[in-house]
């Protein structure tokens, strides 16, 4: 079983930097067609035990960010610059068994599909052990003991039958908890969950985010949760960096972002989401048009060609569709990647995000 205090105590806070910092963090792939920037100056922190959620459509970048900071992306033929610093260490400069090292250790994820990562032809047990051994000097016979232990803590109903199932033998809900067991078996300090909730229906979803919370709260961990739905972390995230076409475009608290949003296309990601509040006939409301291409990527502001408002940009803030736009921080802790004024963006925040609650009321 996880030992709390040795969670606690294992590793020292760095002082000079915040527990997780990545730095102007820019990813490219080279493909036939040509070069795709798939990140492009990420920057954020996050102190130690908290949880940030990284939300944007499929392809904005959010999947890769984390596989960078895992350090599995120069593995798929990725390109990477700028700095990932991890409790004092920088992970970019580490050679990749030294990364390899921290990967289950330091650090793990669990993937969006259990199914794909978990090995088939091997007991559920027989993978979590595996895990245990590969970087403790445990037995077997004791680490089975403690992914017994593990299973037990996360839920799966009459544990001591299913350590020996296969896969395929567990339902979708019950190998993403087996996932979550795996990821947290050797303790690590940061858990990365990749769209932790796809596939499953809704009452799932609930409850494994809510085990997510529940064992954070229990071991300090810290969290980033990946995500394509601004609408099921609100309960879970402290932060929230909205991502779009490998850049973020705003990051806040969650309160911030559900409450005071102020970029166009976090605004559209709260309008879209379903209401169970909603009519039948009442349909959602979509953003309008595709994301860019990775590899042709606007010059001005990634979001222009879907952005309703873009012709209210005053000629002295440079025209949208050829200048790029910064991220800045307009409040405390809230940063907006937008040409448009703060004024402006504030009054159209204010319409849509009461057009949204008029609607659920």
């Amino acid at each position: 079983m996880i030992n709390v205090e040795e969670v606690e105590g294992r590793a020292q806070h760095s002082p000079e930097r915040p527990f997780l910092s990545v730095e102007n963090l820019a990813v490219q792939f080279k493909t036939e067609d040509g070069i795709v920037q798939a990140v492009d100056g990420v920057s954020f922190t996050l102190e130690r035990g908290k949880t940030l959620a990284i939300v944007g459509e499929s392809g904005s970048g959010k999947s890769v960010t984390a596989q960078a900071i895992m350090g599995l992306v120069k593995g798929m033929g990725g390109i990477v610059s700028g700095e990932i610093w991890l409790d004092g260490q920088e992970l970019n400069r580490l050679s990749p068994s030294e990364v390899q090292a921290l990967r289950g250790d330091e650090m793990a994820m669990i993937f969006q599909d259990p199914m794909s990562s978990l090995h088939p032809f091997y007991r559920i047990g027989d993978q979590i052990v595996e895990a245990i051994v590969a970087h403790r000097k445990v037995g077997r016979g004791a680490a089975r003991r403690e992914a017994l232990e593990m299973l037990k803590h996360v839920g799966i109903p009459a544990a001591e039958r299913r350590i020996d199932a296969y896969p395929h033998q567990l339902s979708g809900g019950m190998r993403q908890r087996v996932m979550i067991a795996m990821a947290l078996i050797n303790s690590p300090q940061l858990l990365i969950a990749d769209e932790p909730t796809t596939a499953l229906d809704v009452t799932v979803q609930a409850q494994i985010l809510e085990l997510i919370r529940r064992l954070q709260g229990e071991f300090g961990t810290t969290v980033i949760i990946i995500t394509h739905d601004l609408g099921v972390v609100a309960d879970v995230a402290d932060d929230v960096a909205v991502m779009y076409a490998a850049r973020i475009v705003e990051m806040a608290p969650t309160s911030e972002i559900y409450n005071k949003a102020e970029m166009p296309y976090t605004l559209g990601l709260l309008a879209s989401i379903p209401r169970r509040d909603r009519g039948q006939q009442e349909r959602l409301d979509p953003i309008p048009g595709n994301p860019p291409s990775p590899i042709h990527l606007p010059p001005g502001c990634v979001f222009q060609p879907r952005c309703k408002y873009w012709e209210q940009v005053p000629e002295s803030q440079g025209d949208p569709r050829t200048v790029r736009p910064e991220l800045v921080e307009t409040s405390p802790r809230h940063y907006v990647r937008c040409l448009l004024p703060q004024d402006v963006r504030r009054r159209i925040s204010h319409e849509v995000l009461q057009s949204l609650r008029g609607s659920a009321e």
